[in-house]
C-alpha cells in the first residue's frame, strides 16, 4: 500500500499505433511525438488496445522508449481480458527494470481476440502480491471518476500500489476518491478541451464547461491534491504539448 505522498508528477497518455497501421512512417511520427512532449512532462502512459482495437503492445513501445530515455517514467496498462495468468506475470517481469508501474485492467471486448478468460483486474493484482512481484514494480487498478466505494471494494482489498482514474470533470470527484483513498496513490485522468477532442468528450460523457476557461488552473488545482495528473488528448497533440509546457515553466 502507499504510504508516502508522490514527487510532483505530470503524465500524457499515447495510443500506440494501430496493429493495421503500423509500419515505419506510423513508428517515426509516435517516437517524434514521444521525443517532443517527453521534453516538458514527467511521464508517459502507454494504453493497451483501447475499445478493443489490436495495437502495437506498449510494453514494446516503452522497451524502445526507456533505450533512448532512461529518465521518464513509464506506465503501461495491461488487458486481463484476453490472457491468462502466466502470460501476465510473464510480461510483468519482463518488465522490471524498463517500466515504473502497470495499470492492470480488464480491456474492452475485441473482435479479433479470444474473450475467454476468467481473470478480473483485482484478482490478479491480489495474485502478483502474493508472488512477490509488486515489489518490483508498482501496480494500479482503475476506478470511476464517480466510484460507489463498496462496489469497488475489492479492488481496494487487492492492494494495489494506487488507482488510475477514469477522466474527471471536477474538483470535487477527485477530493472524494483522494480523501476516501488517501492510503493509496491516485493518477487522475484529464481530458483537455479542444475541437479535436470534442468527440471523445461526448462519448465518455464529459463535461468540461468548469473548466474550459481556466485549463491550467484546472489541472493545478488536481495537481494540488494528488501531486499527480494524467493528461489524455487523444486527437489533439499540439493543444497537449502547449499546455503540457504551460505546466512545466
Amino acid at each position: 500500500m502507499y504510504n508516502q505522498k508522490p514527487t510532483m508528477t505530470i503524465r500524457y497518455e499515447i495510443n500506440p499505433p494501430k496493429i493495421s497501421d503500423d509500419g515505419q512512417d506510423a513508428r517515426n511520427v509516435l517516437f517524434g511525438r514521444i521525443k517532443i512532449i517527453s521534453s516538458v512532462c514527467d511521464g508517459i502512459h502507454l494504453t493497451d488496445s483501447v475499445l478493443g482495437i489490436p495495437r502495437v503492445s506498449p510494453f514494446e513501445i516503452a522497451k524502445q522508449i526507456r533505450e533512448s530515455n532512461k529518465n521518464i517514467k513509464l506506465t503501461c496498462s495491461l488487458r486481463v481480458r484476453d490472457k491468462n495468468l502466466n502470460d501476465i506475470e510473464k510480461i510483468i517481469q519482463e518488465s522490471v527494470g524498463t517500466v515504473d508501474g502497470i495499470l492492470v485492467l480488464m480491456g474492452d471486448k475485441s473482435d479479433t481476440t479470444s474473450n475467454t478468460t476468467d481473470l478480473v483486474p483485482s484478482q490478479v493484482v491480489k495474485a502478483l502480491n502474493d508472488s512477490g512481484l509488486s515489489k518490483k514494480i508498482e501496480l494500479f487498478l482503475s476506478i470511476p471518476s464517480n466510484p460507489n466505494f463498496a462496489k469497488i471494494q475489492k479492488k481496494i482489498d487487492a492492494k494495489p500500489t494506487g488507482f488510475f482514474t477514469q477522466v474527471i470533470h471536477s474538483k470535487n470527484q477527485i477530493e472524494k476518491i483522494s480523501d476516501k483513498l488517501n492510503d493509496f496513490k491516485i493518477i487522475p485522468c484529464l481530458l483537455l478541451p479542444s475541437e479535436n477532442n470534442l468527440k471523445s468528450a461526448k462519448f465518455l460523457k464529459i463535461d468540461w464547461s468548469n473548466y474550459n476557461e481556466d485549463v491550467l488552473g484546472f489541472v493545478n488545482e488536481i495537481h494540488s491534491i494528488t501531486n499527480d495528473v494524467l493528461i489524455t488528448s487523444p486527437n489533439d497533440f499540439k493543444r497537449a504539448y502547449e499546455t503540457i509546457s504551460k505546466l512545466a515553466s
